[in-house]
């Protein structure tokens, strides 16, 4: 009978055994993942933004070309209609079609910032949750103990947020946020 006893308490500590490595484990693969996931979004979120304003960098350029290109055209159209002075006549009914500034140019442009930056807003907001996934984990009851005897977060999770403006910030510590003025008129 204390044999079986014995077997019997040496079982049930061994299965809290198991359970307990079988926890710190599970415990230390989630962290770990979530801190790779974190690394991973914030990299993204790095290129992401990288490529949103090399785009339209690259974007803006067309339309400053095309009004060198058009003025090149303009110069050269007039000179060869009138000569390098110009037109001389005092008086001169002439109905001319002249080059214009393709405003398709602009609205692309807009069309790409819009764009990206609601790609850019989504990228974002992965990066939030994930960040409040892996911070939940480590208030959780299972990282009570575990979280000191691992010792995790490894990483800063400071260094993991999201990308701001200074008048966001601003108006988030003033706790107060005026209209856009789109056009930088005084209100009355």
């Amino acid at each position: 009978m204390k044999t079986l006893i014995a077997v019997v308490v040496l079982g049930v500590l061994a299965f809290v055994g198991i359970s307990f490595v079988g926890a710190v484990f599970g415990f230390r693969s989630d962290c770990v993942r979530l801190e790779e996931k974190l690394r991973a979004q914030y990299d993204e979120n790095r290129n992401n933004y990288d490529n949103m304003w090399k785009k339209f960098r690259e974007l803006a350029q067309v339309p400053s070309q095309y009004v060198a290109d058009m003025k090149q055209i303009w110069d050269s159209t007039m000179r060869g209609r009138y000569g390098a002075e110009g037109s001389q006549a005092a008086l001169q009914f002439i109905k001319e079609h002249n080059p214009q500034l393709d405003p398709a140019l602009y609205t692309r442009l807009q069309s790409a910032i819009e764009a990206g930056r609601n790609s850019f807003e989504a990228e974002q907001k992965q990066l939030i949750d994930i960040k409040r996934e892996y911070t939940t984990l480590l208030r959780s009851n299972r990282a009570l103990v575990l979280n000191w005897a691992l010792g995790f977060p490894k990483i800063d999770l400071d260094k993991y947020s999201i990308v701001t403006s200074d008048k966001t910030e601003e108006e988030f510590q003033k706790k107060k946020a005026d209209e856009v003025d789109l056009f930088n008129r005084k209100a009355p």
